[in-house]
Order: structure tokens, then sequence, then C-alpha cells
């Protein structure tokens, strides 16, 4: 069997994994990135870069090459409820140079890291490398075990990071143990043209029972539609045509425009969960991003957390690789300690954040109205001030200390 040495394997090339890989490689730390994907075009992923993601990338000089890719700017994002526009979190007042949300398909988002980490020699990317196994002696992981195009190959290495997601292998080939919060709910994702007369800005519609939402793609709309867990099987029974008209009711496009969906292969369909970890690492692996904290699309902050995760797990393990210390059990409890309070806040904000009432969302009569938060902005207009520091820079906010 083939095998190769490196200091740190990444398992996962998503927004965490990349950025890890790269802060790494800039102090010539030898990293291993490892994608099971042959590329990264996957539509309907995470597609948010938000303020204080924008604010990693000034520091580390890209700005102006990054958003010379096409991209789409949100400075407010707003809701439209019944026939009332508000905005729901204002982007303006931020402390920081780049106030908006960037909207940017995820495979150019992860092309241009992989690009730029790719000047490093000590960097290497595993494209169409699967997870088979981890690698452990003593009580204590000591890599990975992958299957590749080429065949089996050992991956060994100081420190094993998780990064390959909500369904990640390495959390459950380590056993460690998932807390999951609320119920799970579904967003089929669409895509529907934009045409002259749509509406000017990214916004989320709430309806009677669900919400839908609209993504502003430049020449096209990224649409979600939120509906209960397990019932997208029943609306596929009743038929496309049927579910046109469901979707009618809370789209504020064009009733036509649906038209566009001709079969079910244009319905992507997302399954919704919130939890975290009881405990991110055990000796020689520690997850993040997603792999560690599933979060919900609401606000778009799972890309924007997975990335606060990379800076932080960086800031800890620069010194302490360029120094030639090993890597301690305190060392990978120091990072998710540094990034338990701000997962757990907001993933609390995101529970909150769903309709009233939908605590049992098994009866979707219960669903009633928007949620607590939108009521309390459409009242106090000046919280979506406070919305968009929340969402654009989260709880706590990571800075380059290398």
């Amino acid at each position: 069997m083939q095998s190769i040495r490196t200091t740190v394997a990444i398992a996962g090339g998503g927004p965490a994994g990349m950025m890890l890989g790269l802060l790494l490689a800039r102090f010539n730390i030898d990293v291993t990135v490892i994608e099971k994907h042959a590329d990264f075009l996957r539509d309907f992923r995470g597609d948010t870069i938000h303020p204080s993601t924008l604010e990693i990338i000034e520091q580390l000089g890209f700005i102006k090459e990054f958003l010379a890719l096409p991209h789409t700017k949100a400075k407010k994002l707003h809701a439209q409820i019944g026939e009332q526009k508000i905005t729901i979190a204002d982007f303006s007042w931020l402390p920081v140079k780049n106030r908006f949300i960037a909207f940017m398909p995820q495979w150019d988002f992860l092309n241009f890291i992989a690009g730029k980490a790719g000047h490093y020699e000590n960097f290497r990317l595993l494209m169409g490398a699967t997870v088979t196994d981890l690698v452990e002696d003593g009580g204590r992981v000591r890599g990975l075990r992958l299957e590749t195009a080429n065949g089996p190959l050992t991956v060994e290495s100081d420190l094993v990071v998780g990064a390959d997601g909500r369904n990640s292998a390495i959390r459950e080939k380590a056993g460690l143990e998932i807390q999951r919060f609320g119920v799970p709910t579904e967003v089929l994702w669409m895509r529907l043209s934009k045409q002259p007369g749509d509406p000017v800005e990214t916004m989320g519609h709430a309806g009677p029972q669900q919400g839908f939402v609209l993504i502003d793609r430049g020449d096209y709309w990224q649409c979600g539609y939120v509906v209960r867990k397990g019932v997208f099987a029943e609306i596929r029974s009743k038929g496309l045509d049927a579910f046109r008209k469901q979707v009618a009711q809370v789209c504020p496009l064009p009733q036509e425009r649906l038209l566009e969906l001709e079969s079910w292969n244009h319905v992507q369909l997302l399954t919704v969960r919130i939890d975290r970890l009881t405990q991110w690492w055990k000796p020689g692996v520690i997850c993040i991003g997603d792999s560690a904290h599933a979060m919900s699309p609401i606000g778009g902050v799972g890309v924007n957390l997975a990335i606060q995760d990379a800076v932080a797990t960086a800031n800890v393990l620069v010194p302490i690789l360029t120094s030639g210390r090993a890597i301690t059990d305190a060392d990978l409890a120091a990072i998710e300690k540094r990034r338990t309070f701000p997962t757990k806040a907001t993933q609390r904000l995101q529970l909150m954040m769903r309709s009233k009432n939908r605590k049992d969302q098994a009866d979707a009569k219960k669903a009633k109205g928007p949620p607590a938060f939108v009521l309390a902005i459409m009242r106090f207009p000046l919280l979506a001030h406070l919305a968009g520091r929340l969402i654009g820079l989260g709880f706590r906010r990571e800075k380059l200390r290398h």
C-alpha cells in the first residue's frame, strides 16, 4: 500500500478545510487536504461570504483579486411579510471595511483559495480521495486511510482535522458524540431565471406555513422553498403542476416563471438540521466547521462559522508547529473552547429565528406567522443593525494573529 507523510491531514475541501490548509501552508507547515469529489462543482451549497470572511481575505492581501470574481453584493437583507417588506439585517454600521455579504458560487470561492494555497510547495490537495478509516496507534489518531483512483493510500500525520461536512466520516470513525437540536426541516432548492421587473434585492418571503428565499445570482435566482421534514415524497406524489401552484403562493415572482421547473430534476432536496459534537476532538484528531456543528441555512452563517473555526485553529496551531512542539490534547481543547461560545450562541439564535409555534413540526397547522425576531424588527427597525452585526460578524470574530 502506498503512503505519504504530512504534518496536518485535513479531510474535506470545503471552506473550513481549504482555508485552514492555506493558513498553515503560509508558514511552511506541510499540509494535505483530502477532498472526496473530483472537483468543487456542486450546486446549492453555502454561497454567502460574510463581512468577517471578507476581512480575513483582506488581511491576507487578496481582497481586490477576490472581489474581481463574479458575485453579487447585499448590503442589507430583506423579508416580505404579507404585503410589507422589511429590512431584517443592515450591514452598513459594521466596524469593518467590507460592509456587505458577497453571494458567490462556492466552487469559485474554493478554487480561488485552492489556487492561493497551491503557490506553496508544502501544500498538497488530493481530489477524488475518500476516507475509509483512521490510522490509530496507542489510543491516538496517527493519520488516514484513503481510497483513490490509483488504489489505497495511507496518509500519516501529526494531526487529522475533520472538515468534511455535516455527514462527516471523520467524526463517525472517531466515535465522537453528536447532540441534535430541534426538528429537522427540508429546503427544496431551485433555479429560476431573472427578468426585468423582478425584486432588486435578495430577500426572504414568509408565507403562512413555510418560507421562500430568493438569492440573486446575477442572471438567475437561487430559490429555496422551506417545508417540513419528510413531506417531499407527498409533494412529489401530487405532481409537478401541484407543486408549482403550492410554491406560487409564497413566491414573489410571477407564477408563470415556475413553468421553468420542467421536471423534478430541477428541484434538489436539502435536509436541514442543527447539531454539534459534545466534544470536538480526541487525541490526534479534531473536527471543525459543519463536521463539528451543522447549522441551519438561516442567515447563511454556515460558511462564515466554518471560516472562523479555521482561523481560530490556525491561530493555535501555527506557533506550535513552527516551534517544533508536539500537539497536545490541551491544544485541541483550547480550539474547541475558543469556538464553543459562538457556535452555541449562533445555534440558539437560529432556533429562535424559526417560525413561532414550530417546536412540533409534525403538525403543519402549528406553523403560524413569522418568528418573534422578525416581529420585533418590524416593531423596532433599529434592531436590523444588531441583526446585521450578528449575521455579518458573528458572536466572536476571529482575526489572523500570525
